[in-house]
C-alpha cells in the first residue's frame, strides 16, 4: 500500500487496487485506472484525440473533477460565479503535496483567484479512499457557487454497469433498487434537507457481482442533507458517477481568503459485495465513528414509548424499568412526553424543561430509581422543532423558516426552527446542555421528524444556503455536547431511517434504523441497512407492533434484531411470567455473542427471497468465535432443504456446534465447501448457532 509519483503520474495501491492519476502541469487531471494492480511504467497520458469532429477533448477525457465551461457539455461536479458575471470555469493542474498516506492535487483558475484541492486519503488494510475538495478564494471579490459537488468517478471500461441505490419510504426505508445504465442519465437524490427515507446518499456499482465474486465500485457521501448521485453513461460508454450536496436551490458563498471544504465521501472497490460490507464495517469502526465510543459494545436499551406514549410519571417509569431490568437491559430510554406541557403531539416541542406535574420532585427522583436497577438512563429529544402551542414560539416566532406572504404547513404539528440563526443554535445546546449537567443521563435520542419547508431565513444574504447551514449546524451542536459530556452516547433518529447516513454516522454513535419493527419487514431493511453502514450502528427493536396482524413469535423477533444493536421496546407490563424470561434468555445470549455481532465480519449465507431462508453469519476477527442466525416465515411445502455454505471459517480450523439436534465437528473447509443442510419447514423457523473454534 503507498502512494507513488513519477513523471506527471500518482498511483495509488491500497490493500488490492490501484487508482491512477495523470496529471501534467497547465493540464487537466484525468483518471487513468481504477482496479487490479498494474506495472506503473506501462500507463500512458492520454492524447487528446477526439473521438468525434464537435466533440471537446475534456467530453472524452475521464476527469477527476470536472467543471462548468467552455465546449464541455457533460454533467460537471463544480459551477461557479464570478463577480463580473463570468459564469465559466477554467481549473488547471498547477501542484501537488504528498503526506504520508495522503495525496492532494492543487488545482486553479487561469484568469480568476480561484483554487481547488483534491485530497486523497489511503487506510492500511483497507481498499477505501477517503476523498474530499477545498475551495478557496484568494482573491477579494465574492464567489457563488451554484454547484459544489464533493467527488467524480469513472468507472473502468465501456460496458453498461448496474447502479444499486434505494427506493424506500417512511416505514420501508433501505429498500433496494437495481437499474442498468446502459445509457443517459440517473439521479436518486433529496430535496427535504435531510437526506431522506427514499433514496441514499450513496451509491454501488457492478457488472456480473455477487457476494462472493465480481467488481463491485462503491461511494458514501458523508453527508446528512439534500443530496445528489447523478450517474450517466455517454455514447463511447464512460460511465461517470458524481456525488455531492444536491445542486437544487444550492448556492454557497466564498468571500475574500476564506475557503470550503466540501463533504468528503469514501469510495472503494473490493471484489464481491459481502467484502464491501465486511470493509466498510472495519473502516466505519477503526476510522469514521465518534472516538468516544467506537471501540465499545452498544447497550441493550429498553424505550418506553410503546408501553407508555405521552403518559409518563415517575412511577409509570419505575414500574417497565423494572421489567427491563429483569430482562437484563443496562440502559432505560424515555422517550417523548417528559417535557413542557406535552401532553400528545400537538404542544410542548422546544419547551426542554422536566414537565413539573407528571414529575412533580424532580427527573432526578426517576434516574435514581433506574440506576437503583443497574441501568443507565436516556431521554429523548427533537431540538430541530416546535410546536405553535409552545412558550418558545410564543416567544420567538420568528425563530422558525418562515415567509410573511406564506403560511407554514404544520407536518406533525410542528414547524422547523430556523437553524441558521445562532441564537437558535445556542438556545439548543443550552437546553440540552442544561439536562445533562443537571442529571445522570448517557444517553440522547436525537429525533427530527419532518422535512424543511418554508425555508425563509432573513438571516442570511444568501438564503439558498440553508440547506448545507442547517446540517452542519446540527454537527456542531451535537460535537459541542459531545466535547462537554464525553460519557453520553448520541443515536441519529429521524422518524426511524431518515438521517441514517455516513454525514451522521460522524457525529452520532448509531441510528434508528427504521420505525417499522416487524420483524418480517426488518430482515430485508436490515440486510440494506448493514450492506454499506457499520453493524453495530444499527439499532434492532423487539416490539408487539403488529403491522399487519401476523403473530410473530417473541423468539423470532430476537432472532432478526441480535443482526444488530440489540434494543427492546414492548410493553413489558402486559408480558407472562414465561415472556419475560424468553427476552433474559436472548439478552443473556446477546451479551455474550455482541462482540462478534458489532465488531465481526458479516457473510450473508442465504436470502429469504431468493432461498426463502435467511442466514447470516458474523465471524470475530481471527474467525475463532462465530454466531450464526437462521430464520424462515414460512417455506414451501416442496422444498426439501437447503444447502449452506459457511463462508468464511478458517480452511484449517476445527468448528464445533450444535444444529438442529446434531453435534458438528468439522474442518472449515469442509463447511465453507461442502456445507450443511438446513431444513426449516416450520413457520416462523428461528436458530441462532454459536460456533467456536477449537483450541
Amino acid at each position: 500500500m503507498g502512494i507513488y509519483v513519477k513523471d506527471g503520474f500518482f498511483v495509488l495501491e491500497t490493500e488490492n487496487t490501484q487508482y491512477v492519476i495523470a496529471a501534467e502541469k497547465g493540464g487537466a487531471v484525468h483518471n487513468l485506472h481504477w482496479g487490479k494492480k498494474c506495472r506503473i511504467e506501462d500507463f500512458d497520458v492520454p492524447d487528446g484525440t477526439y473521438f468525434l469532429y464537435n466533440l471537446r477533448m475534456r467530453d472524452c477525457f475521464r476527469e477527476e473533477y470536472s467543471f462548468f465551461g467552455g465546449t464541455a457539455y457533460e454533467n460537471c461536479a463544480l459551477k461557479a460565479r464570478f463577480s463580473d458575471g463570468c459564469r465559466e470555469l477554467e481549473l488547471e493542474f498547477s501542484g501537488y503535496r504528498l503526506d504520508g498516506n495522503c495525496l492532494k492535487l492543487f488545482l486553479k483558475d487561469r484568469h480568476y483567484p480561484l483554487e481547488a484541492e483534491l485530497s486523497y486519503e489511503l487506510f492500511d488494510g483497507f481498499d477505501i479512499i477517503r476523498r474530499s475538495v477545498t475551495l478557496t478564494n484568494v482573491g477579494n471579490d465574492e464567489i457563488v457557487f451554484e454547484k459544489l459537488m464533493s467527488c467524480e468517478l469513472n468507472l473502468p471500461g465501456n460496458k453498461p454497469y448496474t447502479i444499486k441505490n434505494t427506493m424506500g419510504n417512511w416505514g420501508s426505508e433501505c429498500l433496494p433498487v437495481e437499474t442498468g445504465l446502459t445509457g443517459g442519465s440517473l439521479v436518486f437524490e433529496s430535496r427535504r434537507g435531510i437526506s431522506g427515507h427514499s433514496n441514499s446518499p450513496s451509491f454501488i456499482a457492478y457488472r456480473n457481482a455477487d457476494e462472493k465474486s465480481g467488481d463491485v465500485y462503491f461511494a458514501n457521501l458523508i453527508w446528512s442533507g439534500n443530496f445528489s448521485v447523478e450517474a450517466s453513461r455517454d455514447i463511447r460508454g464512460i460511465t461517470r458517477v458524481i456525488l455531492g450536496m444536491n445542486g437544487f436551490d444550492f448556492e454557497y458563498a466564498l468571500k475574500g481568503g476564506e475557503s470550503f471544504t466540501a463533504p468528503a465521501a469514501i469510495i472503494g472497490r473490493t471484489v464481491g459485495f459481502g467484502e464491501m460490507t465486511r470493509q466498510l464495517n472495519r473502516y466505519g469502526i477503526e476510522h469514521h465513528l465518534p472516538k468516544y465510543f467506537n471501540e465499545a459494545p452498544l447497550p441493550v436499551l429498553y424505550n418506553s414509548w410503546e408501553a407508555t406514549a405521552f403518559d409518563v410519571s415517575t412511577a409509570a417509569q419505575t414500574e417497565i424499568a423494572k421489567k427491563a431490568a429483569q430482562t437484563g437491559c443496562e440502559l432505560f430510554v424515555m422517550d417523548d412526553g417528559w417535557f413542557g406541557q406535552r401532553k400528545d403531539d400537538h404542544a410542548g416541542l422546544g419547551d426542554w424543561y422536566v414537565n413539573p406535574e407528571k414529575f412533580p420532585n424532580g427527573l432526578d427522583e426517576l434516574i435514581e430509581n433506574v440506576n437503583a436497577l443497574g441501568m443507565d438512563f436516556g431521554l429523548w429529544f427533537e431540538p430541530e422543532m416546535v410546536n405553535p402551542d409552545s412558550d418558545l414560539f410564543r416567544a420567538h416566532p420568528d425563530w422558525a423558516y418562515h415567509y410573511s406572504t406564506r403560511t407554514a404547513h404544520e407536518i406533525r404539528n410542528q414547524l422547523v426552527l430556523n437553524m441558521t440563526m445562532p441564537e437558535v443554535q445556542e438556545y439548543i445546546f443550552e437546553c440540552l446542555d442544561v439536562m445533562l449537567t443537571k442529571h445522570n443521563t448517557k444517553y440522547v435520542k436525537w429525533d427530527m421528524n419532518r422535512s424543511l419547508s418554508e425555508t425563509g431565513c432573513e438571516n442570511l444574504e444568501h438564503p439558498r444556503e440553508v440547506w448545507y447551514r442547517h446540517v452542519k449546524a446540527v454537527y456542531d451542536i451535537v460535537d459541542r455536547l459531545r466535547e462537554k459530556h464525553p460519557d453520553v452516547q448520541f443515536e441519529s433518529c429521524s422518524s426511524g431511517g431518515g438521517r441514517c447516513d455516513w454525514g451522521a454516522l460522524a457525529h452520532f454513535d448509531m441510528a434508528w434504523t427504521s420505525d417499522n419493527t416487524d420483524a418480517i419487514d426488518r430482515i430485508k431493511i436490515q440486510k440494506n441497512y448493514a450492506l454499506n453502514r457499520p453493524l453495530k450502528t444499527m439499532r434492532a427493536w423487539v416490539t408487539d407492533r403488529n403491522w399487519y396482524n401476523r403473530n410473530v413469535p417473541l423468539e423470532f423477533k430476537f432472532n432478526i434484531a441480535m443482526r444488530g444493536a440489540l434494543s427492546l421496546g414492548g410493553n413489558l407490563n402486559k408480558y407472562t411470567d414465561g415472556e419475560i424470561e424468553t427476552c433474559k434468555k436472548y439478552v443473556e445470549l446477546y451479551k455474550k455473542i455482541r462482540n462478534t455481532v458489532q465488531f465481526g465480519d458479516l457473510y450473508r449465507l442465504l436470502d429469504l427471497e431468493k432461498d426463502e431462508i435467511s442466514a447470516d453469519l458474523y465471524l470475530n476477527g481471527d474467525k475463532t468465535e462465530g454466531v450464526l442466525f437462521i430464520a424462515a416465515v414460512n417455506t414451501s411445502c416442496i422444498k426439501e432443504a437447503e444447502t449452506m455454505y459457511l463462508d468464511g471459517l478458517d480452511d484449517d480450523r476445527i468448528y464445533v456446534f450444535d444444529y438442529d439436534g446434531k453435534r458438528y465437528e468439522k474442518s472449515g473447509a469442509y463447511l465453507k465447501y461442502r456445507g450443511i443442510e438446513v431444513i426449516a419447514r416450520a413457520q416462523y423457523y428461528n436458530a441462532v448457532v454459536e460456533i467456536k473454534a477449537k483450541r
